[in-house]
């Protein structure tokens, strides 16, 4: 394998002066966590494989840490962004060589980033072996880049997944082997129905194959696998019992899903059409669908899952059980917005159930349909890693360090919740602190706002920052419960014109009852009521008039949640959980928000992008 590269920005041998801005900000941070140079770059020395010794050394790292709380203490971090969601003409209904996805993700600075090809006839037979030769090309000529293999897989009986593991001598092997074994599509899997006959047998399907690649791992067949699930409400058919069904099948596997989905770009007014949505979120209910879900969960709000960005709803609902369930955003490449590259033609005879590939696209000079941006243009996911490496990615995604954001919305976040009577560290996103009923905490919020102009032209700017705390109530009594009725926002921070890097400090105080917080906030130009109340969620996301969503100027950014474990606590009865105090800085007054609500934020002016 080519010896692995650190990043320009993570390199001590690049000069600052060949950097943007960013890099230079993204530097800096790493500097301020003491991971510049030599610290960094350890895990190079071993390389992105491991021995089968090297792997049973991980594996039990990676269960004393999940012992300690998904997170144990604190550490030092660096946040590397990536995209687990791309396409290439490996899968059927995409349109770009390896090498034009992975140089695009280097454009827009994307340190890893996973290749999961639809399932297919044609990619099962020919063209996963295929694609992994253009894996290991790909890697060669992106040294700097960390390039994995997934799959994308079809759910027996419901939606996508994103599959992928750690480079090693089985990574097509295992890939292959489980989607001839366990792909809804090429079964015959696919319904969902809560009255098909064929349902038990498909959902019991997808809890096998969680399972088996669970057993791969603890082998050491392969060093790493990880799972999330893809555009979980674009369908309907992801029902809340499935949901958890795949975690708690294999909880260090199926880590998370899609807080916000790809082809961000399918809106842009004037673009696509009058009823496009954010996200290509246009559908309906059919058959398939879980029928809980209201008509409302089939569009995005603010470019964002209607699970994820439902204060109170499904993925609050995931987090009450106290148990991680990390979110991810993506590009889900498939056809880029305003792009002049149209598919190849097949020569006579070969269609891609015959040889696994598309034919190369052609560039024809005048824009192509297509609703999706690049990777890093628009989507990125940033996962907070001690030290660089396949497996570091790994580590942190299932540790839960993960933050996401659109439009590059921020250039650094950095998250930590301590007890007050502590000089320690804390915990960080993902991670579990341990406190008395009574204690007092201070959240500590560490924003870095944009050094640059994004993609579009734009700077954007950071108007506020949400704390969203709910109550942690334990395994849920009834498994397709998609609410979180203790969940809401406690403290908005109006951070407008405020610039370079700044520290909130948010007085939390711990009650009774275990609970958990988490963080969000956007540029203030689209909000309104959260979907289930401004008592709930008094400036959230909101969904956009049909075919007209410019997603450069509704931008948000989300983080995973940190838990609060309280000891020797009882438990609060609903509607009496403990009061947040909150205070934007040092010296400033504390605010107890117990029973009060901020008002909602002035509305910004929109810097609507030019139509195309």
């Amino acid at each position: 394998m080519t010896e692995q590269q650190l990043p320009d920005w993570a390199d001590p041998s690049v000069s600052p002066a060949s950097l943007d801005a960013q890099g230079v900000s993204r530097r800096g941070l790493l500097r301020q966590a003491g991971l510049f140079g030599a610290a960094f770059g350890t895990a190079l020395a071993a390389g992105p494989l491991a021995t089968p010794a090297a792997a049973a050394s991980q594996g039990r790292d990676q269960e004393r840490d999940r012992g300690r709380g998904l997170g144990g203490d604190d550490p030092r971090l660096a946040y590397l962004v990536g995209d687990h969601h791309v396409h290439s003409v490996y899968s059927h209904d995409a349109k770009y060589t390896f090498d034009q996805v992975a140089r695009a993700g280097a454009k827009y600075g994307l340190d890893w980033m996973v290749f999961n090809e639809h399932s297919n006839v044609g990619h099962a037979k020919y063209g996963a072996a295929l694609e992994h030769q253009e894996i290991l090309k790909a890697r060669a000529a992106n040294p700097r880049q960390l390039i994995f293999q997934g799959l994308e897989w079809y759910i027996p009986g419901a939606e996508h997944c994103t599959i992928f593991t750690a480079p090693g001598r089985h990574e097509v092997d295992l890939l292959t082997r489980f989607e001839l074994a366990y792909d809804g599509k090429l079964l015959g899997y696919t319904a969902g129905g809560p009255t098909h006959p064929d349902t038990p047998r498909n959902e019991a399907h997808a809890v096998a194959a969680i399972k088996w690649l669970a057993a791969q791992r603890r082998s050491g067949y392969v060093d790493d696998v990880l799972v999330f699930a893809n555009h979980p409400s674009r369908l309907g058919i992801d029902s809340p019992h499935e949901i958890r069904g795949w975690r708690d099948a294999a909880p260090e596997i199926m880590i998370g899903m899609e807080g916000a989905p790809g082809a961000q770009g399918g809106a842009i007014p004037g673009w696509r059409g009058p009823t496009s949505i954010r996200g290509e979120y246009e559908n309906k209910p059919s058959a398939d669908s879980w029928p809980g879900y209201p008509a409302d969960a089939y569009v995005t709000y603010g470019g964002f899952d209607w699970m994820t960005a439902t204060v109170g709803g499904m993925w609050d609902a995931m987090l009450a059980e106290g148990k991680l369930f990390t979110i991810t955003t993506n590009s889900d490449v498939h056809r880029v917005v305003f792009d002049t590259w149209k598919n190849g033609d097949w020569p006579a005879g070969q269609n891609f159930d015959n040889t696994g590939r598309l034919p190369d696209p052609v560039n024809t000079g005048e824009p192509q349909p297509g609703g999706d941006f690049w990777p890093g243009q628009f989507s990125r996911t940033h996962v907070g890693v001690t030290r660089y490496g396949y497996r570091a990615v790994m580590a942190g995604l299932r540790a839960g360090r993960v933050w996401l954001d659109h439009g590059h919305l921020l250039d650094g976040l950095d998250v930590r919740l301590k007890r007050d009577r502590d000089g320690g560290r804390g915990v960080t996103l993902g991670g579990r602190l341990r406190v008395r009923a009574g204690d007092r905490l201070t959240l500590q919020i560490t924003v870095t706002t944009a050094s640059r102009a994004n993609p579009h032209g734009i700077v954007p700017e950071l108007a506020h920052v949400d704390v969203i705390r709910g109550a942690v109530r334990g395994p849920a009594g009834d498994r397709d419960a998609w609410r979180a009725p203790d969940t809401k926002v406690v403290h908005t921070a109006d951070v407008s014109g405020r610039k370079g890097t700044y520290t909130l400090r948010v007085p939390v105080v711990a009650g009774d009852e275990s609970f958990y917080v988490r963080l969000r906030g956007s540029d203030g130009n689209r909000h309104g009521a959260g979907y289930l109340g401004a008592s709930v969620d008094p400036h959230g996301p909101v969904a956009h008039a049909p075919g007209d969503g410019d997603p450069w100027v509704d931008t948000w950014f989300y983080s995973n949640p940190v838990f609060v474990e309280v000891v020797g606590g009882a438990v609060t009865p609903p509607g009496r959980g403990p009061g947040v105090c909150c205070r934007a800085g040092a010296g400033a007054g504390a605010l107890r928000l117990a029973a009060q609500f901020p008002a909602p934020l002035k509305g910004k002016r929109s810097r609507r992008s030019p139509r195309p």
